[in-house]
């Protein structure tokens, strides 16, 4: 997920009453969640490489144990150099940070499990990528829950009142505007909820720290049934697709993706993996009938030009990442190829291309970018 979900899971669990464990909780439960993404330093190394690294060391098995330990670490330094300044100030209990470390850290792979993107869960042991298939990777009604949970605690100052009423103000930019992603229903939610949200903040400005506890639990209650109905949806909608796909001669399916659409929880990206082809199209429950297949058909890469061109770094790199690896080959002036690689998942406007990598006549790579 985007790094606003990330931050607010964590400033959720805070004004939930974590905070209260122990000095630094707050600070301990924020930086836990998205302590994972550190590896977006990869970037620096070029777009091929951070892909093939992302979302694998950081975010894995190893990963889940190490860092609750690193960040303790590092706060109970901060803790001794303030104590150091302030005598008087309470010190920090290592046992109780140390768990909503891990437990801010466990949300982070979570998280990001939930959409089409995946993630390594088990690096660096393993290098399988897993998918949830079930949340876009911005999703604004995990922003408008978490955030809103957040949003009542931690919105008592007036500064706090500037920034979160410039966060809400650019999040709602962001979903009225994109009137080609974002469905009608949507942005009328979207602003029936954040009215709402306001409305909250104003009758509950003097209540007691316990009821925004639990309004902050509620919030989090609210996201987890929400992301359980999400993730047996996708489920059931990969289960309808495949009988769909067998009613209509479609045999040999060999793996099915339903990717969540933006802020539409009714609809979605489908990708149908057969021996020979991809077949892509959409899913929308209200729609009738429900699955919408396109009748082009993307042929899976194969044959002595994809694999002379997959040999290359910057293919190894990509394909790493890619779930549904496709390729364009276009000729060469010189007689040679030029191959181009992208994912089927993010084809069309969305599109995240891949490298081309051009061939000569004797399938030797000459250079790729």
């Amino acid at each position: 997920m985007d790094p606003v979900a990330h931050t607010f899971a964590g400033a959720a669990l805070a004004a939930a009453g974590l905070r209260r464990v122990t000095p630094l909780a707050a600070a301990a439960l924020i930086l836990g969640a998205n302590a994972p993404d550190i590896d977006v330093l990869a970037s620096f190394a070029g777009d091929y490489e951070a892909i093939a690294f992302r979302r694998g060391w950081t975010h894995g098995v190893l990963a889940l144990v190490v860092w609750p330990f690193v960040l303790t670490g590092l706060l109970l330094v901060w803790d001794r150099w303030v104590r150091r300044r302030d005598p008087t100030a309470v010190p920090v209990r290592a046992g109780p940070l140390l768990l909503v470390a891990a437990l801010a850290v466990v949300t982070h792979p979570a998280l990001d499990w939930l959409n089409n993107y995946g993630l390594r869960w088990l690096m660096p042991f393993d290098g399988r990528w897993f998918y949830g298939d079930a949340l876009f990777i911005i999703d604004p009604w995990v922003w408008l829950a978490l955030g809103g949970g957040a949003f009542l605690t931690f919105s008592r100052s007036r500064l706090a009142r500037v920034r979160w009423t410039a966060f809400w103000l650019i999040a709602s930019l962001l979903v009225l505007a994109n009137t080609a992603l974002v469905p009608a229903f949507a942005r009328v939610f979207w602003m029936v909820g954040l009215a709402g949200l306001l409305a909250s903040r104003w009758l509950l400005r003097d209540a007691r720290p316990v009821v925004l506890e639990r309004a902050a639990q509620a919030a989090l209650g609210l996201v987890a049934v929400y992301i359980v109905v999400m993730v047996a949806a996708s489920a059931a909608a990969r289960a309808e697709t495949r009988a769909a796909l067998a009613a209509s001669g479609i045999d040999g399916v060999e793996d099915i993706m339903v990717a969540p659409a933006p802020a539409d929880p009714f609809g979605g990206a489908v990708v149908v993996v057969t021996r020979d082809d991809y077949h892509t199209g959409t899913f929308n429950w209200l729609a009738e009938p429900r699955l919408a297949l396109a009748a082009e058909r993307i042929p899976r890469p194969r044959g002595p030009v994809f694999a002379a061109a997959a040999q290359t770094p910057l293919a190894r790199n990509f394909l790493t990442w890619s779930r549904f690896p496709h390729v364009e080959v276009e000729s060469a002036p010189d007689g040679g190829v030029v191959v181009r690689f992208a994912d089927v998942r993010y084809r069309g406007g969305e599109r995240l291309g891949g490298p081309a990598v051009r061939l000569d006549r004797e399938l030797r790579a000459l250079e790729a970018e």
